[in-house]
Formats: structure tokens, C-alpha cells, sequence
């Protein structure tokens, strides 16, 4: 399935906002929920937008975004 990169960034971006959670306590964890929710919601628009605009099942697209940013694929070598 052909991922627009800025599906890639978005998802990167929201699971940056979910790895800088941890260790946060009080107004400090607070915001950063508030940051990672408002990416994560930006995510979830974004991917159901192109797979209709596209005409591709909106969760095999979420599926394979989520797979590009958590399992990326090794980078190819030149040998």
C-alpha cells in the first residue's frame, strides 16, 4: 500500500507526543497528554481523509501506517 509520507510524520509526530509521557507527573503530564491526544486525533483525521479520498479501507491504511513508524523496514545497502 503506497503511505503518503505525511501520514508517516503525523503517526511519528503522535508517537514522539506518547514516548515523552513517561516520567511526567501533575501540569507537566497534563500538557503533554493534551499534545500527544491533539496529535493522535490529527492522525486519525488524516488517514481517514486520504482513505477516502484514495478509495482504500481506512483501517488496512491505519494498519500499515502504524507498521511503517513502529516496525520500520530495514534500509536497503548498496552491496
Amino acid at each position: 500500500m503506497d503511505i503518503p509520507d505525511s501520514l508517516i510524520e503525523l503517526k511519528r509526530a503522535a508517537e514522539d507526543g506518547r514516548a515523552k509521557l513517561t516520567g511526567l507527573v501533575g501540569d507537566a503530564h497534563a500538557a503533554q497528554w493534551t499534545a500527544w491526544y491533539e496529535a493522535t486525533v490529527a492522525v486519525q483525521a488524516a488517514i481517514t481523509a486520504h482513505a477516502k479520498e484514495a478509495g482504500v479501507n481506512r483501517y488496512e491504511l491505519e494498519r500499515a501506517v502504524k507498521a511503517a513508524v513502529l516496525h520500520p523496514a530495514p534500509a536497503a545497502t548498496d552491496e
